[in-house]
């Protein structure tokens, strides 16, 4: 496969409207190329038909438990430790205006 040219970097740069330097152009035509190498050989792979689809590279178990209802703090309790309450809520300051 053709490596990536520091002038295709430049013209997608463009393309995308980015401001890079020099230095960036340089290295990002560098990864660029290695991330389509890595392409380039995924795509080589053939025969997969028989091979499962994945969402992660090692097996992942969904841990469940139990859903208990347990007793929690009474709500005079709660709010009693706050810096202010109203109507059995936390009161606390407005940080949208109304339109």
């Amino acid at each position: 496969m053709p490596e990536i040219t520091r002038e295709e970097v430049a013209h997608l740069a463009r393309l995308s409207r980015l401001a890079l330097d020099d230095h960036e152009l340089d290295g990002l035509a560098a990864q660029l190329d290695v991330i389509l190498g890595a392409v380039a050989q995924i795509s080589e792979a053939t025969d997969t038909a028989d091979v499962p689809p994945t969402t992660h590279a090692v097996p992942v178990e969904n841990v469940h438990r139990p859903d208990v209802v347990t007793p929690s703090l009474p709500r005079e309790d709660v709010l009693a430790g706050a810096p202010a309450a109203e109507d059995g809520r936390f009161r606390v300051p407005r940080i949208l205006d109304e339109e």
